[in-house]
């Protein structure tokens, strides 16, 4: 079955100032005055205006190329999202600056589709399901890191008792997975790694048959105003972040995110439940000490952008 062609994460194609200088109108270019008639001389022929300068294209690409800096939110009307993945780019709307501590994370791109399949938020699709593979939309682990081969699954699918593991009570995990079972979860995939500076990473994406199941899930199960209803291991008493900034948001994806209170323990950890059509996932980040706050909303922003 052929597949639509992969597209970059922030590809911006909207015109620059430096495009539209190499498309200047030639009106009211100067003519050069004729001769005054003589006999057997002809007339002088006008002046005629040196054509635009043609713009070379590479140059033209360099313009437009994504500037990771510039958004987090996506696009209007275009439905890709666009993110931040280099740590030399400047100010981030709603994150802090490049010396924070951001990750280098690769080049993302949005997973293929199958062909003639809608995006999950187009109007087609009227269940916003995601029709690309949901392993595919996992964000990939940052420059450096080291992977979590625990979440690595079969065939990159993780098993639900291992997904049910994150969270500290039996009597919870009994809970979530009659849940899921009652709620029709088709597929859980995983990825973790743990940074040089010993932060630990997992992201679980859960997919159902429809968004009216995830929406139902989110509201009435997982999420609080100012706690989650189950306590993931390590993490006993935690409270909404209110320093996740607002800007952060990507449109078509709600994101519940929460933080470990004081005090921490051995470890400080941070958690955030996505909603995005028919996909729920959960981001947890734990450090011991503490869990700085900007790679943790960088990676939920990220992951939230492959969902949208």
């Amino acid at each position: 079955m052929s597949t639509e062609q992969q597209q970059p994460i922030g590809e911006i194609t909207e015109v620059t100032e430096a495009a539209e200088a190499g498309a200047e109108t030639t009106e009211g270019a100067p003519v050069a005055p004729t001769v005054p008639p003589a006999p057997a001389a002809p007339p002088v022929p006008t002046v005629q205006p040196a054509p635009a300068v043609k713009k070379d294209r590479r140059v033209l690409r360099a313009v437009l190329r994504w500037t990771a800096a510039v958004v987090v939110f996506a696009a209007a009307g275009a439905g890709t999202a666009y993110g931040i993945t280099r740590m030399e780019r400047t100010d981030v709307p709603g994150l802090a600056t490049e010396t924070d501590g951001r990750w280098e994370y690769p080049p993302i791109v949005q997973p293929p589709l199958p062909s003639g399949s809608p995006r999950p938020f187009d109007k087609a699709n009227s269940s916003n399901s995601h029709y690309a593979d949901l392993r595919a939309l996992l964000l990939p682990a940052p420059k450096g890191a080291k992977a979590d081969k625990a979440l690595d699954g079969e065939d990159g699918w993780l098993a639900r008792k291992d997904f049910l593991a994150v969270y500290e009570d039996k009597d919870d995990q009994d809970a979530i997975g009659q849940l899921l079972t009652d709620q029709g979860l088709r597929h859980v995939a995983a990825r973790g790694w743990t940074t040089a500076d010993g932060t630990h990473t997992r992201i679980y994406l859960l997919q159902f048959d429809t968004a009216r199941v995830v929406d139902s899930l989110q509201e009435n199960n997982f999420t609080g105003y100012d706690a989650p209803q189950f306590a993931l291991k390590g993490a006993s008493e935690v409270h909404i972040d209110e320093a996740f900034p607002e800007k952060a948001e990507v449109e078509n994806v709600r994101h519940y995110a929460y933080g470990e209170a004081k005090p921490y323990g051995a470890e400080q950890v941070r958690e955030a439940y996505l909603v995005s059509g028919d996909v729920l996932g959960l981001v947890v980040q734990s450090r011991k000490g503490a869990a700085a706050a900007v790679p943790f909303q960088q990676t939920v922003v990220l992951q939230s952008q492959l969902l949208g």
